[in-house]
């Protein structure tokens, strides 16, 4: 994989000398040092492009190179040499890498995108407008340099997404039903679609190598070369800008669904006032118990010692009931409080994501537009001559960077809470770990190959499942009827209801309540908190 990279690199270290040769003679014929400097910008970018992708290739070799999983492929071999287990581990191993390798790809894919790709179309505007030759050749050095950085990472990812769909059909196949069997059908779908994506954005990628690669060689089929990038370009943009608009829909049918559920407080209100009720009667059993208990003591009769120990008795049975009725309105009270948590975490992750998924679809609607304009400069009145072109290209380049850079900031502020803080999002009755410090802490917050595994949404996740779990679960059997039937309204309206799981409602309600489908249950709902 690095051969490639050496001859780009080659061919930009041509372009550069070449650029300078021109800069030398300019200036012997009246240059201006304001053109040196752009010639010297678009050169860095260049360079700097190459090391970064080597460095990312040779981190992604490094990472490879783990002795626990080579140790457990020899003893695979040793035990079955060729089976199908162990071509299953090399499957993995494979998708790890490439993995890590599209993950280490992606900083400098967004450095491309939202710095070096906007600042060459505004260096190619000015070079179209000024006729400077030399300009013109640095520029398609440069953007040669982009597009071959960002063909390689969508090219990993492209694979990565593919291989994923490929197994997560074949575990929905396995799991014919349930959670697990949702879950991986889900991933498949997305999955599956992000490879078609991916491989749609490559030819775009490819198609503007070869618009370049035509500048750089000042071919005669420049034009046609860039009003076929232009379109390629423009497609994809459009794509892309449709799968945003429909997730956004998703996540507002999800959002209003969790809303048409109702303010806990409120749903339950009747059932919390009738245990109320429940405890006050109790309480008033109780009183009346003593009472006759203290009579019971005043009595000269014979049978006196038998009335009072079965004054006793009574007495102590209905300060159990009043005890047993006021927990139950503890635990209900604090049950409907959780319920109110989830659903409003439930609806601000919808809010959330329509509002990242309308910002980076409306970033790739420009890129489009600006896709289109360049595709009409190129067959009118020159490559790219239009500066709306470039305004458009900045502008999306911008709206998709600002959505990166989040997602970005968000993740790491995660990872960084999940080893500082972990006793915040801990499960209820697991011992925390050890909380890292800080400079450990940073440290794995910048590991940005990393997904948090223990966060807030994982927390919440569970909390909705106990809710929703039926009696044989550990800590759900003392929840009311009432509030496991709200907690499993929110599951179907978080669409991970019956019908989602191919069951009927007394099936889905038995998986609820077998404590060998918890885990798959409590991804199942991780996942769909973040999805729309």
């Amino acid at each position: 994989m690095s051969t490639p990279i050496h001859r780009t690199s080659t061919r930009q270290s041509a372009a550069v000398l070449a650029s300078a040769q021109q800069r030398r003679e300019g200036s012997r014929t009246g240059g201006t040092s304001a053109r040196s400097t752009e010639h010297a910008l678009l050169a860095m970018q260049s360079r700097a492009g190459n090391r970064a992708t080597t460095a990312a290739v040779q981190r992604a070799r490094d990472g490879a190179r783990d002795p626990a999983r080579d140790t457990e492929r020899d003893g695979a071999a040793e035990n079955g040499g060729t089976s199908a287990g162990a071509k299953k581990n090399y499957r993995d191993r494979i998708a790890a890498l490439l993995d890590r390798f599209k993950k280490n790809l992606e900083p400098i894919d967004t450095f491309i995108k939202g710095f070096q790709t906007p600042t060459n179309a505004a260096f190619t505007q000015q070079a179209a407008v000024s006729a400077n030759e030399g300009l013109k050749h640095s520029t398609a050095a440069s953007g040669t340099s982009a597009a071959s950085g960002n063909l390689l990472t969508e090219a990993a990812g492209t694979v990565v997404s593919g291989m994923d769909a490929y197994k997560n059909m074949k575990d929905a196949k396995k799991h014919e039903t349930g959670a697990n069997h949702h879950t991986a059908k889900k991933r498949a779908k997305t999955k599956g679609a992000d490879a078609v994506v991916g491989a749609a954005n490559s030819g775009s990628y490819s198609a503007a190598i070869a618009k370049e690669v035509t500048k750089v060689q000042k071919a005669a089929d420049a034009a046609v070369a860039s009003e076929a990038s232009g379109i390629a370009s423009a497609s994809i943009g459009a794509i892309k800008g449709m799968r945003s608009a429909f997730r956004v829909g998703g996540a507002a049918r999800k959002y209003k669904e969790v809303k048409n559920l109702g303010d806990p407080h409120l749903v339950h209100a009747g059932s919390l006032a009738r245990l109320n009720e429940s405890r006050e009667q109790a309480g008033w059993a109780a009183a009346e118990a003593y009472v006759a208990l203290d009579a019971y003591w005043g009595h000269d009769g014979q049978e006196r010692l038998e009335l009072v120990s079965e004054a006793i008795d009574a007495a102590w049975e209905a300060m159990g009931e009043a005890r047993d009725a006021a927990e139950s309105l503890q635990r209900a009270g604090r049950d409907v409080e959780k319920l109110s948590t989830v659903q409003g975490y439930a609806k601000k992750k919808q809010l959330t994501k329509m509002g990242k998924e309308t910002v980076s679809g409306g970033g790739e609607s420009t890129k489009a537009a600006a896709g289109i304009v360049t595709a009409v400069a190129a067959g009118t009145v020159g490559l790219a001559s239009n500066p709306v072109g470039w305004g458009l290209a900045g502008a999306g380049a911008g709206l998709v960077l600002g959505v990166t850079m989040y997602k970005a900031l968000r993740a790491a502020t995660k990872r960084y809470e999940e080893v500082h803080h972990p006793e915040r999002w801990a499960p209820q009755g697991e011992t925390p770990a050890e909380a890292a410090s800080r400079k450990e802490s940073l440290k794995h917050a910048l590991k940005f190959w990393k997904k948090v595994s223990k966060g807030e949404r994982q927390a919440m996740a569970r909390e909705i499942y106990a809710l929703a779990a039926g009696p044989d679960i550990s800590g759900s059997g003392s929840t009311t009827a009432e509030m496991r039937e709200s907690a499993r309204s929110l599951l179907i309206a978080l669409k991970s209801g019956p019908a989602k799981h191919k069951l009927d409602p007394e099936a889905w309600g038995e998986t609820l309540n077998d404590p060998a489908k918890t885990g798959g249950w409590i991804q199942e709902i991780a996942e769909q908190l973040a999805s729309g």
